[in-house]
């Protein structure tokens, strides 16, 4: 299949999907194309991380680090809770087949399995949480050093 072709399916359906959920969690409609955009944009960085190389932890904290960037910019143009952005935007990236996989392995017996894929699923999502909290972090950062700049030209 056609990189371009891939590209293009991967974007529509990670888009979608952010907004579906969107739609399931009552979010309102004035926010819901932002919301797309998160997911694919999140999504978008996570498949192109994991095509190049790089695993699925590295993938997965990169694009829910874009996710949580995009998720304060828009809550800052939208005038709305950042959780409105966040949840509907990591929805592409949720690791929900290993953790399906993983109950249907213990509950088959097969613990091995089970274990392997359980950790599986903890690493992605330490990753998912990591790449939130650098996000918040990040902003935090740079309104303590707009406010400390801001404070300090004015004696100047």
């Amino acid at each position: 299949m056609n990189i371009w072709l891939q590209i293009l399916i991967n974007f529509v359906f990670s888009f979608l999907s952010a907004i579906s959920f969107a739609l399931l969690i009552n979010v309102p409609h004035r926010v819901l194309l932002a919301c797309g955009w998160s997911g694919a944009a999140g999504w978008m960085v996570y498949w192109f991380l994991h095509r190049a190389g790089f695993g699925n932890m590295v993938s997965n904290f990169c694009g829910t680090l874009l996710v949580g960037i995009l998720g304060m910019i828009f809550a800052r143009i939208k005038k709305c809770p950042v959780t409105l952005f966040n949840i509907p935007g990591i929805v592409p990236l949720v690791p929900g087949v290993p953790a399906y996989l993983a109950i249907r392995a213990l509950v088959m017996g097969e613990f091995v399995k089970a274990e392997g894929l359980i950790i599986r699923v903890a690493i992605v999502t330490a990753a998912i949480a990591m790449g939130f909290m650098l996000a918040q972090l990040g902003s935090e950062l740079l309104s303590r050093a707009s406010k400390y700049c801001q404070k300090h030209w004015k004696r100047l």
